[in-house]
């Protein structure tokens, strides 16, 4: 059942997305930097959105090329780049977040109030549980 849905959500954000200029990658990254803050490490950052660290990098570098995230030596060990968004940055995520939203509250506007509240209920719940978590209770190693 989520499939399709996934799909579907995925296709009416990719245009929000090309219109800021900014991959779902690149989205990933700034809304998890709006959320937990500065990041000290790439490492980190990936692990935040579930992204193999390697394979960020150069999404990293298009966010910066673009002025959304600075990435600037860290004072205690300069090995260790600090990510944080620009204003820019900030703003850009903000629009996409907006315009994601905007589309969603379209599709789920065709659900009565009450199934909608619990919809999204339901998912936030979810969507909080560690992955660890999900692959556990889902019995996905069994």
């Amino acid at each position: 059942m989520m499939y399709p849905l996934v799909r579907a959500l995925i296709d009416i954000e990719m245009p929000v997305l090309a219109a800021h200029g900014v991959s779902m990658w690149g989205y990933s990254v700034l809304s998890t930097l709006r959320s937990l803050g500065q990041m000290r490490t790439q490492a980190a950052l990936a692990e935040a959105i579930g992204a193999d660290k390697t394979r960020i990098i150069g999404t990293l570098d298009e966010l910066q090329e673009a002025g959304l995230i600075s990435r600037t030596p860290d004072p205690d060990d300069r090995r260790v780049r600090l990510l944080s968004l620009t204003d820019e940055g900030r703003r850009v995520e903000q629009a996409v977040k907006a315009g994601i939203h905007e589309r969603e509250d379209r599709l789920l506007a065709i659900l009565p109030p009450a199934d909608r509240r619990g919809f999204v209920r339901a998912l936030a719940a979810l969507s909080a549980l560690p992955a660890a978590e999900i692959l556990d209770i889902a019995g996905a190693d069994t």
